[in-house]
C-alpha cells in the first residue's frame, strides 16, 4: 500500500499500555467475603466471582488519546484516517446525511466496552453502543500466521470492515437487521446480511481511497480477497471442525464475501450494497 498522501487519525484510543487486564474491574470487599464463605461451604468461588462480574456494571477505561507514534500503530492511524476521508466524501455525495467518524480503540488482552467485556479472543469488532472499534493488533499475526492472509492491505480490509459497520449503524442497517431476528434463521440471515454488506462498504472505501489517493500497489486487491476469503463461515468451520453446517453461518461463505467485496470495490456505490434484497 502507498500511504505517503494518507493522514493519520486523531481518533484513537490506544489501551495497549494499561496492559492486559484492563477489561478487569477491582473486586470488592464483599464479594471477597461471599468467596471466602463459598469455600467455607465447599463451592467454588469463581461461580461468585463470575455472577459478581456479570451483574455489575464495565468501568469506564481510557489510554492515550491521538496517533500513536510506533509503527504498527501510525498504519492504523492512517487507515483510519483513509476511511475518514472516504466516508465523509460518500455520505456528502451518496446520502442526506453527515458522517460522524468513530474512534478506534487499541488495546491488549481485554478491555471495557459498552458492549461489555472485550477479549482478544474475540477478534477485532464494532460496538454500536459507544461507536467505537476494538482491535488487539495481535490479530494481524493471527491472520497472516493462521490464517495464511498476510499483506498490509489484508490488515486495511480487516480496519474497513469494521468501519463499515459504523457505517451501517448510521445509515439504519442494523436496526434493520433487529427486526430480523424473530427467529433463529432469521437471525443468522440478519448477521449474514450484515457482515456481508460491511464486506461491500469495505470495497466501497477500497475504490474511492485508490481514486483519490492511489494507495492501491500491485498485489494489494490479492490480499484484500485472500482475507476476506481466509474468514469465511466454510473455511473456518472446515478448518476447525472438519465440515461445513451452512445453516449456522452468521458471517457468509468466503466466495460470498469475496464477492461482496469486488461489489462494493467495482460499483464504489453503497446503493450497490443491499445484502438485504431477497
Amino acid at each position: 500500500m502507498r500511504l505517503n498522501r494518507s493522514r493519520a487519525s486523531q481518533n484513537i484510543d490506544d489501551r495497549r499500555s494499561l496492559g492486559r487486564q484492563v477489561g478487569r474491574r477491582s473486586i470488592g470487599i464483599g464479594t471477597i467475603v461471599l468467596a471466602l464463605i463459598a469455600v467455607y461451604f465447599g463451592v467454588d468461588p469463581n461461580v461468585v466471582l463470575q455472577m459478581e462480574d456479570q451483574v455489575a456494571p464495565t468501568a469506564q477505561v481510557e489510554g492515550q488519546r491521538g496517533a500513536p507514534t510506533d509503527a504498527q500503530g501510525q498504519f492504523v492511524a492512517r487507515i483510519l484516517g483513509e476511511t475518514e476521508d472516504v466516508w465523509n466524501q460518500v455520505f456528502q455525495e451518496q446520502t442526506t446525511g453527515q458522517y460522524r467518524a468513530p474512534t478506534l480503540v487499541l488495546f491488549r488482552g481485554a478491555t471495557p466496552t459498552a458492549c461489555g467485556t472485550g477479549q482478544s479472543a474475540m477478534g477485532p469488532f464494532y460496538c454500536p453502543g459507544d461507536q467505537k472499534v476494538y482491535i488487539d493488533l495481535s490479530f494481524f499475526d493471527e491472520l497472516e500466521q493462521q490464517l495464511n492472509a498476510p499483506g498490509d492491505f489484508a490488515q486495511a480490509y480487516v480496519l474497513a470492515h469494521e468501519i463499515g459497520h459504523h457505517v451501517q449503524n448510521q445509515l439504519g442497517a442494523m436496526q434493520r437487521a433487529e427486526q430480523m431476528r424473530g427467529s433463529q434463521q432469521g437471525g443468522n440471515a440478519a448477521s449474514v446480511g450484515l457482515e456481508l454488506q460491511a464486506d461491500c462498504y469495505a470495497g466501497v472505501w477500497a475504490h474511492h481511497a485508490n481514486a483519490q489517493r492511489e494507495i492501491l500497489e500491485p498485489g494489494d486487491m490479492q490480499e484484500a480477497l485472500d482475507a476476506a476469503a481466509a474468514v469465511g463461515d466454510d473455511t473456518l468451520q472446515r478448518r476447525s471442525q472438519g465440515y461445513v453446517v451452512p445453516d449456522s453461518f452468521t458471517h457468509g461463505s468466503s466466495a460470498q464475501r469475496v464477492s461482496w467485496f469486488k461489489r462494493g470495490f467495482d460499483s464504489g456505490m453503497l446503493r450497490a450494497c443491499d445484502t438485504f434484497a431477497g
